[in-house]
């Protein structure tokens, strides 16, 4: 069975998002953004999710999960919690 392990950040809007993408992708530590910014308690160990499997989070959140590539910011992706980046650390297929 597949297994990922992610990290992301969870804003209330996709300008925000957008934002916080800019600047991590301008050099800004994802974990540092993630306890400033995001309001998901995963936000004090910085957006670190953990490892799961298809169809343990959101439908929007699982697709990019399971086929964006390992260890780029993907974003923003709404869900009914807001708008978040992703970033996939590991996978296994």
């Amino acid at each position: 069975m597949a297994r990922a392990t992610a990290r992301h950040i969870l804003v209330p809007t996709e300008a925000k998002c957008s934002e916080l993408k800019a600047a991590i992708e301008g050099g800004a530590d994802f974990a540092q953004v993630a306890k400033d910014n995001s309001t998901c308690p995963s936000s004090r160990d910085g957006g670190n999710l953990g490892t799961f499997g298809p169809g343990q989070m959101v439908k929007e959140f699982d697709t990019v999960v399971f086929s964006a590539p390992v260890n780029v910011v993907q974003g923003p992706v709404k869900t009914q919690f807001g708008y978040h980046l992703l970033e996939v650390t590991s996978r296994e297929d």
